[in-house]
């Protein structure tokens, strides 16, 4: 595995190195061990799935407050989308900052997002698949997000036709700063 950091501490983008042959691939993409080493925690308790059957679907920001406070692997499986994290820790030195990478179907990249960082996508194509790796368990009580043009936050989203949210995601109050 490759591990690059972002200028958000803890966020990390990890690439897979598939060991490649005449039937196809094979390939490693999760070591709690050598993630460990890099200063990543996640016991994956659940995995989600996520299908956005159009282009400009946006998805987030969404976290989880203490004690619950979830971190994530984030992997496109099909389609294309414009994953998106937020450091929304007060105390951090990236606090309000937001990092974005493009992961595809078929590659190899993830982004590990963690506790205390809000995420959120935009899919870049139709009929896109994402797998999610939490490491904590979904508690409805304490899900929460930011808006995604929010002004405290200043994002800078693809441009798209057309854009398709929730109402719930599109209706976030502005962030208490």
């Amino acid at each position: 595995m490759k591990y690059t950091k972002t200028k958000i501490p803890g966020v990390v983008v990890m690439e897979f190195e598939p060991l490649e042959d005449e039937r196809g691939y094979f390939a490693r993409t999760w070591d709690e061990k050598e993630a460990g080493e890099q200063s990543i925690r996640l016991a994956s308790v659940q995995c989600n799935t996520s299908v956005s059957l159009k282009r400009g679907t946006l998805r987030g920001l969404h976290y989880q407050e203490k004690p619950f406070e979830e971190g994530k692997l984030v992997r496109c499986i099909r389609g294309a989308i414009y994953d998106v994290a937020v450091d929304l820790r007060r105390d951090s030195a990236s606090y309000r900052q937001w990092v974005s990478v493009e992961l595809k179907g078929g590659g190899n990249r993830m982004l590990y997002i963690p506790e205390g960082c809000a995420h959120g996508f935009q899919t870049l194509a139709d009929d896109t698949e994402v797998l999610y790796q939490m490491g904590e368990y979904f508690h409805p009580e304490l899900a929460r997000g930011v808006r995604f043009d929010d002004p405290a936050f200043n994002i800078e989203w693809p441009e798209v036709d057309e854009r398709t949210m929730s109402e719930k995601d599109r209706s976030y109050p502005d962030w208490v700063v």
